[in-house]
């Protein structure tokens, strides 16, 4: 492994939902433990309540990933869920334009966007 190569903690998609905080910081213990820089979560692990902004799920969760400074990747589909919220669409958008959250298709996506941001 090179010295520029990042650790990413990769979750399979049939594990436990990430709900809440706790969930998270569950997560941000594991990826320190396996010395990771990036978590990737398949959107199957996330409830429905994380793609509806007025719960603030996502919010506090981002939160706690920011807080520790590790990079958030949501993998997969969330057409369902863009299409009918405006603001939702706009803060994939957004979080896409940064460094720290990425909603991207697939994890090859992932990887790709991963090599160029370094």
């Amino acid at each position: 492994m090179s010295e520029s190569a990042v650790t990413v903690l990769r979750l399979p998609a049939d594990g436990p939902p990430v709900r809440d905080e706790r969930d998270a910081t569950d997560l941000i213990g594991d990826a320190f433990a396996a010395g990771a820089a990036w978590v990737v979560v398949p959107v199957e692990r996330f409830e429905e309540d994380f793609f509806r902004l007025s719960t603030r799920i996502a919010g506090g969760i981002v939160q706690k990933f920011a807080t520790y400074r590790l990079g958030l990747a949501v993998v997969g589909d969330i057409s369902r869920h863009t299409d009918g919220s405006g603001p939702l669409r706009d803060f994939v958008r957004e979080s896409n334009r940064g460094g720290q959250l990425w909603f991207l298709a697939d994890e090859a996506e992932f990887d790709a966007r991963l090599a160029a941001h370094r």
